[in-house]
């Protein structure tokens, strides 16, 4: 490499900091130095599988009417763990940019990479990667511990069945991109605790709000809130009064990309 290339890159550097693989790459080393990264995907992993196995052992299906054991749907109840592992990996989420605004860290990465968006950009891909496959891996482990786990006379399902791979899979995407909200929110916010409980209460808070509503208004808000369109997502026998799973799923995206766009916003306009 010439001397000529090497004042170019120190000038491209000081002139607009780091590209997007290089910041990526430091993205990728502050998470997965951190151990608290791997305790989350950890507690995250063993709560899809081992509540998988708990909810399905209790199936009464014996007991079941027969419009019941019409609408028993073996796949779908693998994944209660979900109801703590959005909460776990959204918590990963704001964890991956809040923990740098209370250590000071922050001021260090928007110094070498001044380009606030890119920085976002490179957390999102980098934890998006990594919660994406710890989501699919514990969605899959999830559904043969449940299968294995059901009784003899009930119907098993198998990843050859219509609708139940897609069914796994989205249960992997889902808990990712809680994730990605969370690191929207977090980069808005600024602060672990408030993040947290934004989080907490749009996945567990604003779907009560509508309780006292009409049923039609019930109806029409699980297709629009995150924790009631999981369980769309992840039912192989369509659910009432619910749009198609891979519409939810494409509605999810757009969240996850809005809290993004909005986190980026915020880290543009407002001083570290």
């Amino acid at each position: 490499m010439t001397t000529a290339t090497l004042s170019h890159r120190r000038a491209s550097h000081s002139r607009g900091g780091y590209g997007f693989r290089t910041v990526a790459r430091m993205e990728w080393r502050k998470l997965c130095t951190v151990r608290s990264t791997w305790w989350i995907i950890a507690v995250f992993a063993v709560s899809m599988v081992g509540l998988a196995m708990v909810a399905v052992s209790h199936e009464g299906y014996a007991q079941m009417s027969a419009a019941d054991r019409a609408a028993f749907d073996p796949t779908h109840d693998c994944f209660i763990g979900l109801v703590l592992g959005q909460l776990l990996l959204g918590a990963l989420g704001v964890l991956a940019i809040t923990t740098e605004f209370s250590s000071g860290m922050i001021r260090a990465t928007f110094a070498a990479a001044p380009r606030r968006p890119l920085v976002l950009a490179a957390k999102a891909a980098v934890l998006g990667a990594v919660t994406l496959a710890a989501g699919e891996i514990s969605a899959c482990a999830a559904f043969v511990a449940g299968q294995a786990a059901l009784p003899a006379p009930v119907p098993h399902a198998t990843f050859g069945q219509p609708g139940v791979l897609r069914a796994v899979l989205m249960a992997g995407a889902y808990p990712a991109l809680i994730a990605l909200i969370g690191l929207g929110v977090g980069a808005i916010v600024r602060h672990t605790a408030g993040a947290i409980c934004v989080e907490v209460g749009v996945l567990f808070v604003l779907p009560l709000l509508f309780t006292p509503l009409s049923l039609s208004a019930q109806d029409a808000a699980q297709n629009f809130l995150p924790h009631p369109m999981a369980n769309s997502m992840t039912a192989v026998k369509p659910l009432a009064h619910t749009l198609p799973p891979g519409l939810i799923f494409a509605l999810l995206c757009g969240y996850a990309a809005a809290a993004l766009a909005a986190g980026a916003w915020a880290l543009s306009r407002r001083d570290a």
